[in-house]
């Protein structure tokens, strides 16, 4: 519901925006190749937030995405290239296009109806020639592996479900293992066979593609997994030195036995 201090905090933000870039001797030296790494970093944050449920930081991670918005937008109206209103109208503009199911004649009626739809309408009626159009290359290798997938999908090209992909995902791991009995274990710091990195590279490709399937984000579950993983071993490094003991300096199966009770202490 839009009111008259939703405009009013908008209106706010767009007036400091353009008092920090006209006045901050840090803000006038931006540009755009400069600002955007840390608006990657502010929606790595806002999707952390949402993962963990933290809704208080969510708000202020949120907060912080938005001032991206507003400072990429003050650059391009800089340039003369249109500024926050336009970039707002175009997006408005797009969205409504994309919601025909809304706002035409159209019909969906399932989130994925909607998804090949979308794709649709992006080849169709906007121009975008071929299944892999406009592809950035610059996302994280999971979500751009993902989002292929998602673009071969629209075109009805994947596997039909769950149980395929996880049959595919066997097959890449039992390749990958062949090649590994093939080629031999690279030693420490060196380079890996040709065909080991061939096979692991369709390992994870496979992995995405059952995370889509589930519905899963593979970046945000593999940045929980790290993350619980980095949980534990600093608990069994704390359990360690709780027993005097320096848990790096210790063999690994008494490794194992600190991580194992870390495991139980942090269920």
């Amino acid at each position: 519901m839009v009111t008259q201090g939703l405009a009013e905090a908008l209106l706010a933000l767009q007036e400091l925006t353009e008092r920090l870039r006209r006045d901050c001797p840090w803000d006038r030296e931006q540009t755009a190749r400069t600002i955007v790494p840390h608006t990657l970093e502010e929606a790595y944050e806002v999707a952390d937030a949402a993962q963990a449920g933290d809704t208080e930081k969510l708000r202020d991670e949120l907060g912080d995405l938005l001032f991206q918005v507003y400072f990429l937008s003050e650059l391009l109206a800089e340039q003369g290239a249109g500024g926050l209103e336009e970039v707002a109208r175009g997006v408005q503009a797009k969205l409504i296009r994309r919601h025909p199911h809304l706002f035409g004649a159209a019909t969906a009626d399932s989130a994925g109806a909607v998804r090949r739809r979308w794709e649709q309408i992006k080849r169709d009626d906007e121009g975008r020639n071929g299944i892999f159009h406009d592809l950035p290359e610059a996302l994280p290798a999971a979500l751009y592996a993902r989002k292929v997938q998602r673009r071969a999908a629209a075109v009805e090209f994947e596997y039909p479900d769950v149980a395929s992909a996880l049959a595919d995902l066997d097959d890449e791991v039992s390749e990958l293992k062949e090649a590994i009995a093939a080629a031999g274990e690279p030693e420490s710091e060196a380079e890996p066979a040709r065909e080991v990195f061939a096979e692991l590279g369709d390992v994870l490709f496979a992995a995405v593609n059952v995370a889509r399937h589930l519905n899963v984000d593979p970046e945000l579950a593999l940045r929980r997994a790290t993350r619980v993983f980095v949980e534990r071993v600093e608990r069994a490094e704390a359990l360690a030195a709780e027993e005097g003991r320096a848990f790096a300096e210790l063999a690994l199966p008494e490794q194992d036995r600190y991580y194992d009770r870390a495991k139980e202490m942090l269920r």
